[in-house]
């Protein structure tokens, strides 16, 4: 079955790439294997010099790849070059800090020495999403082949042509011969990877369905796995809060890469003090956002990566309607070639309705009025992710109220939340296990290897 790139924004077909044969997969999956047993033995200082080198193509091409990540999942342009120079800025972070995280640390015990080691595991699998198809992808590969690990990378169907430039990049940095590969396969074939026991781990972004088949699969297998999963984010507003600047950012968050991000704001609680000012400031800011071209600078909005994609959002905002919400502004899909679907905002949305309870993958807020902080953060935990919250306060006492109370990997408070190269990344619940980013990030796909010497 043929791989096909597909622009969001006209149906047009750009490229169509075979799948991988299985005598193909295992050829790559022999490389990587042998790939690991050098790569492993080489130093950090080494390491680190090719992803610097692989930040300074990133940096250099942020245009070009800007322009296929636009081209292939429909992202404005402005923030796929950003996205590209983000890369950049994590392969520059672990080259910069990764053996400081990988150093050996001695444990003062009645032993002549004790210490502890980090070691690669070997050949990590990685199955990435279309949404961020450069940054989810080198969030893993900077910390992993820093590590020592070597990589495989199943990426989303849609974006062949972003899988197969970051493989060029890697191996145009100098990284040898099989320590990162792509893997254009179908994702019924990922069963034969996870159960291969040449595959010491995965790492998976994407649905929670998908998140527990592969949890499931690595399981029975006995292997390491990470998953960053959905998430219904809330960004809360308490009466202190700075109402212009909240409402702003509020808008940025739920309509950033078209809506389509796990971190992106979904559900707005709040403050009834403060309600009716939000509300006139965030759906001003939503209505007036431009959908369009996202290749036209002036775009704020481009289309949704795929036809299903907006044929989904337009059932869940319609059976939330159909419930009792309310809209505020937008609605629907947008007349015409391309995946468009208007900026929304909903209101009065009952607990049962789906607008409540599931991910809209998509520019479509949903808004709720509270009465007190207890119960702005019962309706922040009333969901089966946990994986950012936004909360905007100069209340201290309401902020430790909040960053104690809320049931998420990550809280930011008076700003929204985004993923940082220097700090771990994840959530609870249903958004998945294990961290990304930061030192824990690294740590993720090492064996931790205790030293004793008696004598």
């Amino acid at each position: 079955m043929a791989l096909k790139s597909i622009n969001p924004a006209t149906g047009e077909t750009l490229a169509t790439f075979e799948t991988l044969t299985p005598p193909a997969v295992e050829e790559k999956l022999k490389g990587a294997v042998a790939a690991f047993a050098s790569w492993r033995q080489t130093g950090c200082a080494d390491r680190a010099r090719l992803l610097v080198r692989a930040a300074d193509i990133l940096e250099n091409e942020s245009e070009q790849l800007g322009r296929l990540m636009t081209l292939e999942m429909g992202k404005p342009l402005r923030p796929g070059i950003d996205e590209a120079l983000k890369c950049a800025r994590g392969c520059r972070y672990y080259a910069e800090h990764g053996a400081t995280f990988l150093a050996e640390e001695h444990v003062a015990t009645e032993a002549r020495d004790s210490y502890i080691r980090y070691e690669p595991l070997g050949v990590v699998l990685a199955i990435m999403p279309w949404n961020f198809p450069f940054w989810q992808v080198f969030r893993f590969v900077a910390p992993a082949l820093m590590a020592g690990n070597v990589g495989l990378l199943k990426h989303a169907s849609n974006v062949p042509q972003c899988a197969l430039a970051i493989e060029d990049i890697i191996r145009r940095a100098g990284f040898p011969e099989g320590v990162f590969q792509t893997l254009l396969i179908r994702s019924s074939d990922v069963a034969a990877l996870l159960d291969d026991a040449r595959v010491s781990a995965v790492t998976l972004t994407g649905s929670e369905g998908a998140g527990q088949d592969v949890a499931a699969r690595a399981g029975h297998a006995l292997k390491k796995t990470v998953l960053e999963l959905g998430g219904s984010d809330p960004f809360i507003v308490m009466p202190s809060a700075d109402i212009d600047k909240a409402s702003a950012t509020a808008a940025k968050a739920r309509a950033i890469n078209n809506g389509q991000s796990c971190i992106a704001a979904k559900r707005f609680i709040v403050a009834d003090a403060v309600a009716d000012r939000f509300l006139e400031k965030f759906v001003a800011a939503m209505a007036a956002m431009k959908v369009g071209n996202p290749l036209d600078a002036a775009t704020d909005i481009g289309p949704l990566a795929t036809p299903d994609l907006v044929t989904d959002l337009e059932k869940q905002v319609n059976a939330s309607v159909a419930a009792g919400a309310r809209i505020l502004t937008g609605g629907g899909r947008i007349p015409g070639p391309g995946n468009y679907f208007a900026p929304t905002v909903l209101i009065d949305i009952p607990r049962d309705s789906p607008a409540y309870r599931e991910e809209l993958f998509g520019p479509v807020a949903s808004v709720f009025r509270v009465s007190s902080i207890d119960e702005a953060i019962r309706i922040a935990n009333d969901t089966s992710f946990g994986l950012g919250a936004s909360v905007w306060t100069k209340d201290d006492r309401e902020r430790d109220l909040f960053v104690r109370g809320i049931e998420t990997g990550q809280v930011f408070v008076n700003a929204m939340v985004v993923s940082d190269p220097r700090v771990p990344f994840g959530g609870v619940k249903r958004s998945g296990y294990g961290r990304e980013l930061g030192v824990h990030g690294i740590r993720e796909f090492v064996n931790i290897k205790t030293v004793w010497v008696a004598d």
